[in-house]
């Protein structure tokens, strides 16, 4: 007989993208209703773009490592294995950092502070409805294989 009491994902709150794209909707929102523009059109422009474009290489070069490794970096199926070579030496979340960049690059290069407030909030709820069910997930599947991993390798940065 199967265990099934777990299911094989890690049954995050909502698809990470969905998170950043709902707050980045709201922080544009509350920006539209009492703006408060900051930076110079250059700076925004040429800092938001870089952060954007380091956003989503570093977000294709994570998937490009699970594509290789032949998992899936859906946070709603299974995984079959742990990525530790790119981008997954330095981070266990790249693709969320690289997510991150992406929302904060917008936000500079729309001179939306409310974007920027919303960062933390973010964060918090990666952090805490889609990261710590992702951990509790591979330590449950992966065993030591994964708190090896984990001790070597910081969560973010």
């Amino acid at each position: 007989m199967t265990d099934t009491s777990e299911p094989d994902a890690p049954g995050v709150i909502a698809k990470p993208p969905f998170i950043y794209l709902g707050f980045l909707a709201l922080g544009l929102g509350l920006d539209w209703l009492w703006p408060s523009p900051l930076l110079p059109e250059t700076l925004r422009y040429m800092l938001g773009g870089a952060l954007i474009g380091l956003g989503i290489a570093l977000t294709l070069a994570s998937v490009r490592q699970f594509r290789a490794a032949g998992t899936s970096f859906h946070t709603h199926k299974p995984t079959t294995a742990i990525l530790t070579d790119g981008p997954y030496r330095i981070s266990r979340n790249p693709i969320y950092i690289g997510l991150t960049a992406i929302y904060a690059g917008i936000g500079i290069a729309a001179d939306a502070p409310w974007v920027w407030v919303l960062l933390l909030p973010t964060l918090v709820v990666m952090r805490y409805g889609v990261i710590a069910r992702e951990e509790r997930y591979l330590e449950r599947k992966f065993g030591k294989e994964y708190l090896d991993y984990k001790a070597r390798v910081r969560r973010w940065l």
